[in-house]
């Protein structure tokens, strides 16, 4: 129920999304790996995920970003390290990445809803199945050549979908004062 350019529009918007919120500087690389289905990007046994939902009438996005609870990650996305919670600290770039996702999905479906981000342990992957996807593709995230992350696009569609996105990577201005 999902065309191929549905498909390759979520992908390409999430990727957007991965690349401009997750890096904390502007001169941090971010290399994304698309991975085989029955590959995990992260020890599962292991690791935390966290789940955020973009939903619609016609379908819903479970975006769910592995990570390990390491002194690598922490000490990149935890900048004081004796008062910043990594737990909080992914919640809230993961919640960013999802909202700018919902941002660029909203020039092709007006009514779009988002969830508040949850922390899980990863065990839970393995159900995502039962949600009989309609597109489902994991992801390993290297940031800087050091810090590792995962992520997983579960899409379910309740009717057809069918979209181009434009995933062109636009630089973003946010709050700078335009002069004529």
């Amino acid at each position: 129920m999902i065309s191929s350019n549905a498909q390759a529009s979520i992908e390409g918007l999430f990727m957007k999304a991965v690349r401009s919120r997750l890096p904390q500087e502007a001169e941090d690389t971010c290399d994304i790996v698309l991975l085989a289905r029955d590959e995990n990007s992260m020890n599962v046994r292991d690791s935390n995920v966290v789940f955020l939902t973009i939903s619609s009438i016609q379908f819903r996005i479970l975006l769910v970003f592995h990570f390990d609870e390491d002194e690598r990650t922490r000490g990149y996305f935890v900048k004081d390290v004796e008062e910043g919670s990594l737990r909080d600290a992914l919640l809230e770039t993961c919640n960013l990445c999802c909202g700018a996702m919902n941002q660029e999905l909203l020039r092709y479906f007006p009514d779009l809803g988002m969830s508040t981000p949850y922390v899980l342990s990863a065990r839970c992957l393995s159900y995502l199945e039962e949600l009989k996807p309609d597109y489902l593709a994991s992801y390993a995230i290297t940031i800087s050549g050091s810090v590792k992350l995962g992520a997983t696009v579960c899409f379910c569609a309740h009717a057809p979908v069918d979209f181009i996105a434009d995933v062109n990577m636009a630089e973003e201005t946010s709050g700078e004062l335009e002069l004529f």
